[in-house]
């Protein structure tokens, strides 16, 4: 049965979303690695707009790193949490200077020790930048595993990375992860989900749940 649903969720996934893949727009490698931070409790296509003057403004590591942290926080202010993560730009961009002759490491430890940067970002960062396989566990991947009941309702954000690595193979990982943030983006929304076109409602606690009521 478990092998049966992953393959429908695979097939239901290259039906709607084959060609899945990251929106954020960058030059760099430094680009995305920003970019991704910046992305936290926003949406990519706020965190597109802002790093368009953001990296126009400031086109180099040495910019960003002596950037006015006032210029840095007015630029970012639409994408909230802009303190801390105009702090985390210049933070990044020194550490990136300083410690790796100005490029991303190819390493989640290395990355997660950068100032913003957690697992979730550093395996967006892998993935895309090195083509590495992880599924990295942001808020749409989290709903959509627990509403098709692919994870316990309480698993943590690694718990639910490392479930999903079980369960789907190894060389689907990137565009698996893509999958999952594209159909919790734009079919299996938090709010008003388009439960009436899918066809893996069989599977969803969310979709059971609504038809009870």
């Amino acid at each position: 049965m478990k092998n049966n649903k992953i393959a429908q969720i695979i097939e239901y996934f290259d039906e709607i979303l084959p060609n899945a893949s990251c929106e954020l727009i960058y030059h760099s490698d430094y680009e995305l690695l920003i970019a991704v931070m910046l992305s936290a409790q926003t949406t990519d296509k706020k965190v597109n707009a802002v790093t368009a003057l953001l990296f126009s403004r400031f086109p180099t590591l040495e910019a960003l790193k002596n950037a006015p942290l006032a210029e840095l926080e007015e630029i970012i202010k639409p994408l909230g949490l802009f303190k801390n993560k105009a702090c985390n730009i210049k933070a990044i961009a020194n550490s990136l200077l300083l410690n790796y002759d100005g490029k991303v490491p190819n390493s989640r430890d290395l990355l997660v020790e950068m100032n913003g940067v957690g697992r979730k970002t550093a395996n967006v960062v892998l993935a895309e930048l090195f083509k590495e396989p992880h599924i990295a566990v942001d808020t749409h991947v989290e709903r959509i595993s627990k509403r098709l009941e692919l994870v316990d309702e309480i698993a943590s954000p690694l718990q639910v990375e490392q479930k999903l690595e079980k369960l789907f193979p190894t060389e689907r990982y990137i565009l698996t992860h893509h999958q999952f943030i594209h159909f919790g983006r734009y079919y299996c929304k938090a709010q008003k989900p388009m439960c009436d076109v899918c066809k893996l409602t069989r599977y969803c606690k969310y979709y059971k749940k609504k038809v009870k009521m």
